[in-house]
């Protein structure tokens, strides 16, 4: 496995790395770092920082750090080689099965689907707003890069995560670690789902659209405008989910 280091999405990355909570610290170090690997903001093939290093921006000491990463690699997510050039290194997992993504689907009901959309489109919406507000030209360049990986993307695991990334990238233009961190979380419950409703590309189309007039309403510093369009990519998204929830 080649060491992959990535330079895009410096904000969401700041967010993946920064100090936890004080409280329950493995898991949270678990959950922190597995979601990041999930959602693609840490690259297959990256390696971590080294022991000391990592546990020093989570702000944990090196023996919760040593356990976190023990659960994530009996995860699947992290691997571990030893000896010169050794360290520890991200793991995608595989794409999940549709069989078994329409089953989680399954278990969620309207009620809860539609409340989740509501969440995340205020998170969504209230992060292009700022970032409308906060973000320099520079700041975009990840989103850019996002979309473009979006719109290239073949199969739809690839596509949800990609989905997942752009919402994550607009928090961190906005500048707020919280609000990052809230993304992140979202994208944990609904990402996986999402692919279920991007395998046709005339609406991977349409999303990608969204996406861009998000970004040139944040460009131009268009807040209200910013906030609209972004919360109405999540509710239509939502819509869709919904909607297939009710022909299971």
């Amino acid at each position: 496995m080649v060491a992959v280091k990535h330079n895009w999405g410096g904000g969401a990355r700041r967010a993946v790395f920064s100090p936890v909570d004080t409280r329950a610290r493995v898991e949270t170090v678990v959950r922190r770092l597995g979601d990041a690997i999930e959602l693609g903001l840490l690259a297959d093939g990256e390696q971590l920082p080294g022991e000391s290093e990592l546990a020093g921006q989570l702000g944990v000491s090196t023996v919760t750090l040593r356990e976190a990463l023990m659960a994530l690699r009996q995860q699947g997510l992290v691997t571990t080689r030893r000896g010169r050039g050794g360290g520890s290194f991200v793991s995608l997992p595989e794409d999940p099965a549709e069989d078994r993504i329409k089953l989680r689907l399954a278990g969620w009901s309207t009620e809860e689907l539609r409340d989740l959309g509501d969440h995340w489109a205020a998170v969504s919406g209230a992060a292009a707003r700022l970032a409308a507000q906060r973000t320099g030209p520079d700041d975009l360049q990840p989103l850019r890069r996002t979309l473009e990986e979006f719109a290239a993307a073949e199969d739809p695991a690839a596509r949800s995560r990609v989905y997942g990334r752009f919402h994550v990238e607009l928090a961190a233009a906005a500048q707020s670690a919280r609000l990052t961190r809230e993304q992140v979380g979202l994208q944990t419950e609904v990402g996986a789902l999402l692919c279920l409703v991007l395998g046709d590309d005339t609406y991977r189309e349409e999303v990608a659209e969204r996406h861009r007039a998000v970004i040139s309403a944040v460009q131009d510093g268009a807040h209200d405008s910013a906030r609209e369009l972004a919360e109405r990519c999540v509710r239509e998204s939502t819509a869709r989910l919904i909607a297939l929830r009710l022909g299971l």
